[in-house]
């Protein structure tokens, strides 16, 4: 696999994944602290997302239906032993979360629930990154 090209690359690509999911973590326990669960819950769910797409990435795989990336994530990195399964069930919860606080009237908000989610996306995005720096370095020696 070809990790670099002057365009930049895989390596690149993954490391910039990890990067956004790092800053909605960030932005995430901003909203919290401000009372903003609606935005918060959104947040948390996209950096568990975005860490979820940096491991596809890695693989040279792009998925451009939210179902479809943690299908196949749960399937490959999950199912195999790779991640826990605890991951599958945590990125669901904040998902089904994330759709209630975007997309419902009347969301059923609870603050504990968000940042219990918040720290379980803290634990995943660390897990990704350390999962992916642990895979480029064997790549690119």
């Amino acid at each position: 696999m070809e990790l670099r090209d002057e365009n930049g690359g895989i390596v690149d690509l993954v490391r910039y994944r990890i990067s956004v999911a790092k800053q909605d973590i960030a932005d995430g326990k901003l909203l919290l602290e401000n009372n903003s669960l609606l935005s918060a819950n959104n947040r948390i769910y996209y950096a568990m997302f975005h860490a979820i797409n940096a491991v596809h990435g890695m693989d040279g795989n792009g998925y451009k239906r939210h179902k479809d990336a943690i299908a196949k994530f749960n399937e490959v990195y999950v199912a195999n032993g790779i991640f826990p399964r605890e991951f599958g069930r945590i990125i669901h919860r904040a998902e089904d979360l994330r759709h209630s606080s975007d997309y419902d009237d009347f969301p059923n908000l609870d603050e504990s629930l968000s940042r219990e989610l918040l720290r379980a996306a803290e634990e995943i995005v660390l897990s990704i990154e350390d999962y992916l720096e642990k895979r480029l370095a064997k790549e690119v020696l």
